[in-house]
């Protein structure tokens, strides 16, 4: 990792719980991009997310065991201590400031790129950033970004990988297995702290 980054990543999310396709995501930014350093934030209060998720310090673990192979990549818990819903903008904000002379790139899958029009202080948050999209599929995702004015976007390539964290939580409350969809240690800290059972 260099002392001073040039080219600082973010990659935000519930990991409710963290999987594969969410690890691929990350390698692949970091290879493809040429990424120094890449922070990982789970959300703290997700203002889009009806559903309670799992508490914050379970998914900090698990996010923590699922990147910790990642070049570069730093399990950040910042958003979690903020009070109130957790805002994007305000997260790479205080990334600008902390790295003010790099180049600050924004991962997200395609779905949520589909949607970003949607977000809080979009147009801020694309000049702010350059949007890494994971495209798997139809590529909606990346045409919609294109569409909006004034915003950088990369494409990242991945294989086709079906994993949701929706599919692994439903697995688990079947009790159904997950050991291929997860770091094994994801899996045995779910295990262990029984996690996602039926209620």
């Amino acid at each position: 990792m260099n002392a001073t980054p040039q080219r600082v990543g973010m990659f935000g999310g519930a990991f409710d719980p963290p999987h594969r396709a969410h690890v691929a995501l990350a390698e692949a930014a970091v290879r493809q991009l040429g990424l120094d350093r890449l922070y990982i934030f789970p959300t703290g209060q997700a203002w889009h997310k009806e559903r309670q998720l799992t508490p914050a310090e379970d998914r900090l673990a698990m996010a923590q065991l699922a990147f910790e192979a990642v070049p570069g990549a730093v399990v950040d818990d910042r958003e979690m201590r903020r009070a109130g819903p957790t805002y994007s903008i305000d997260t790479l904000r205080e990334l600008r400031s902390g790295h003010p002379g790099a180049e600050l790139v924004l991962l997200m899958g395609a779905d949520q790129a589909a949607g970003f029009a949607g977000w809080r202080a979009w147009a801020d948050i694309a000049q702010l950033a350059t949007l890494a999209v994971a495209q798997r599929g139809d590529g909606d995702g990346l045409a919609a970004l294109q569409a909006l004015p004034n915003v950088r976007v990369k494409a990242l390539a991945l294989p086709q990988m079906p994993e949701s964290a929706t599919e692994i939580r439903a697995r688990l409350t079947a009790g159904q297995d997950i050991t291929e969809l997860v770091d094994p240690r994801v899996a045995s800290y779910i295990a262990r702290h029984k996690l996602y059972l039926a209620t």
